[in-house]
């Protein structure tokens, strides 16, 4: 009789434990399907080998329009319409549960490339670029869905896949671009079909992501009724939770704040980096542009960077304002060296280098941003952190681009003022670091008195 019931302990133990294996293996099965069908969306929407040459193309034979005209009346546009189309989405994304943003996103991108090909006037040029802000503002769906439709064990390998994704996408469609201009196999204008042909298939593949039944805000059972006055504010009520115990840390505050300045000053480097490569090459009479090859090795500078940051063991609470005032005098010093050679090579390689240490810190301020707030309201700050950095870049803009309202730069001089607006970054964290440590020593004078 004993052995019987001891069979049958054992038996039920069994029974439990492969029961939990198969609930174990469907739902890593689950994240990694999920995980696979977001990186061939990545891969595919950042595959786009007309970027790195879209300026040779606007100021070339297959437009009548300017090199003034475009850095100053058509890349605002984009500018503008990204932060105030941010906003909308960073309101909608929850409430529509990201997957159709996705499609926007993608169906954007057909819209586009279908202009850039198939228009010639500066009017269109610059509707495209209010599209744009649509464009890259639905990708806050694209990198917040991974916290809907994913257990929040799997965050950091589907968050580590979708990025690689998106850079191998970059990466290989820069390459891509270069071989086919440097065997003149194709001209600036055929680069854009194979975007736009890359548009229509992401659009496709974004079709069969599957749904979000819950949200973080408002969709938090998966209970399909309409929402109601109630839901709204508890959605609200949540949200301003999360942000008031976010932001009411000052460690985060502070590394929000290098963030979003640094972001805003990274942007717009990467915006008019190749109206300051083709002065430089109309200046030095040199006809061979590398522009792909160097965003290639741009992005395989940042990834490597990226990876490097990880696993570095450093107490970025003691030591984090001064590695923060380094990289930012680093950085400036860059930029403007860019803004004064002469020399093209120069300038490629001070960007890639520029690239690489934005995504090293970045990697680190998100980290330890990370560390200090709870998981789901991940979406929500690094939403705003975002907005913030998109308005600083826009107030970069109107002062320095723009000829109605600002200064009308041209670009070396843009680029020896966003040198300055770097140095004025690192002065600002060396502040900072020189008041926390006073603080820190009165507290040490205070403990031993």
């Amino acid at each position: 009789m004993w052995k019987l019931q001891d069979f049958e302990k054992r038996s039920l133990l069994w029974h439990n434990a492969f029961n939990v294996n198969i609930k174990d293996s469907l739902k890593m099965k689950n994240w990694l399907r999920i995980s696979l069908l977001l990186c061939v969306f990545g891969f595919i929407k950042e595959f786009r080998p007309s970027e790195p040459f879209v300026y040779e193309y606007l100021i070339g034979p297959w437009r009548n329009i300017t090199e003034d005209e475009v850095t100053q009346q058509v890349y605002p546009v984009g500018t503008y319409s990204y932060l105030v189309h941010l906003l909308i989405m960073f309101l909608i994304t929850d409430i529509l549960r990201y997957k159709p943003l996705i499609v926007i996103l993608g169906l954007s991108g057909i819209a586009i490339w279908a202009m850039l090909i198939w228009t010639t006037s500066l009017f269109y040029l610059q509707v495209l670029e209010g599209v744009y802000g649509t464009f890259m503002s639905c990708e806050v769906a694209y990198y917040t869905y991974i916290y809907a439709k994913v257990d929040n064990d799997y965050y950091l390998q589907v968050s580590s896949h979708t990025r690689a994704a998106v850079l191998a996408g970059r990466a290989l469609s820069s390459i891509l671009a270069q071989i086919l201009i440097s065997f003149s196999i194709m001209d600036y204008k055929g680069l854009n079909y194979i975007t736009f042909g890359a548009m229509i298939l992401a659009t496709c593949w974004s079709l069969i992501l599957p749904p979000v039944k819950r949200s973080i805000y408002f969709h938090q059972n998966n209970d399909p009724n309409i929402l109601t006055p109630a839901r709204y504010r508890n959605a609200f009520t949540l949200m301003k939770s999360h942000f008031g115990q976010s932001f009411a840390n000052r460690y985060v505050l502070k590394w929000s704040m290098w963030w979003a300045l640094t972001t805003a000053g990274f942007i717009q480097v990467q915006v008019y980096i190749q109206p300051l490569w083709s002065e430089i090459q109309d200046y030095a009479k040199d006809a061979n542009t590398y522009n792909g090859a160097v965003e290639a090795a741009a992005t395989l500078l940042g990834f490597l960077s990226a990876l490097f940051a990880g696993h570095l063991k450093i107490d970025w609470r003691g030591k984090g304002e001064l590695i923060l005032s380094i990289c930012s005098i680093t950085a400036a010093s860059i930029i403007l060296l860019s803004s004064q050679t002469d020399t093209i090579l120069v300038s490629y390689a001070s960007y890639a280098v520029f690239c690489g240490i934005y995504h090293f810190m970045i990697t680190i301020a998100s980290s330890e941003i990370a560390k200090c707030i709870i998981e789901d309201s991940y979406g929500l700050v690094f939403g705003l952190n975002t907005f913030f950095a998109l308005a600083l870049q826009t107030a970069l803009t109107v002062a320095f681009v723009e000829k109605r309202t600002g200064l009308a730069l041209s670009p070396r001089n843009q680029y020896l003022a966003y040198g300055i607006y770097h140095i004025g970054i690192s002065a600002i964290f060396i502040l900072i670091g020189l008041i926390s440590w006073i603080k820190s020593n009165r507290d040490i004078k205070k403990t031993y008195n």
